[in-house]
């Protein structure tokens, strides 16, 4: 098969290539944002359990610049964050970093190897993401009293914002991808 490339998509890829200044400054970008967005909320006093502010970068992220992108700000996003604002807390901010680093690593790799469908991508990271997230807050003991209260308080909440990363993040990043790529 002969690989046809053009700018910074090949034709056989669905992102584009983490190489290049241009993709380097997203990337700065992206964690950026990532750690921006939260911070806005708390001061606004937006209910950040149902938005989901840092999750939209790092999603979108692994869908335009693959695995590689989601996995650096996935990793980095909270724990920039957490040293410039103390947020996510302490005790959530190890099982947040690995629920982050989980969506960035499964939706890039859903996408850039295995081409799966976008919006399947962004499911599939969530419902992982989500997962271990949780047992990585049983495993560190993160929360005291009912795992089960805290469960139900912890995922409910951001099934509305995980909808409309579902709904929106595929379009945006086709955009982004079909724009860089022209």
């Amino acid at each position: 098969m002969t690989r046809i490339q053009n700018k910074t998509l090949t034709l056989n890829s669905t992102t584009l290539e983490l190489k290049g200044i241009k993709s380097y400054t997203f990337q700065i970008l992206l964690v950026g944002l990532a750690v921006v967005l939260p911070y806005i909320a708390h001061f606004a006093g937006a209910p950040v359990r149902y938005l989901l502010p840092m999750h939209w970068a790092v999603i979108l992220a692994g869908l335009v610049y693959g695995w590689r992108s989601g996995a650096i700000t996935g990793l980095l996003a909270p724990v920039v964050s957490f040293m410039i604002s103390g947020m996510p807390a302490p005790h959530i901010l190890a099982p947040m970093t690995i629920e982050l680093f989980t969506y960035g690593v499964i939706t890039g790799l859903l996408r850039e190897n295995f081409k799966m469908n976008s919006f399947a991508s962004v499911a599939i990271a969530l419902i992982a993401g989500r997962i271990l997230f949780l047992i990585s807050v049983l495993l560190l003991g993160s929360v005291s009293g009912s795992f089960f209260n805290y469960t139900e308080a912890a995922m409910l909440p951001g099934i509305a914002a995980a909808i409309a990363q579902i709904a929106i993040l595929p379009f945006a990043a086709k955009w982004w991808v079909n724009k860089e790529s022209k």
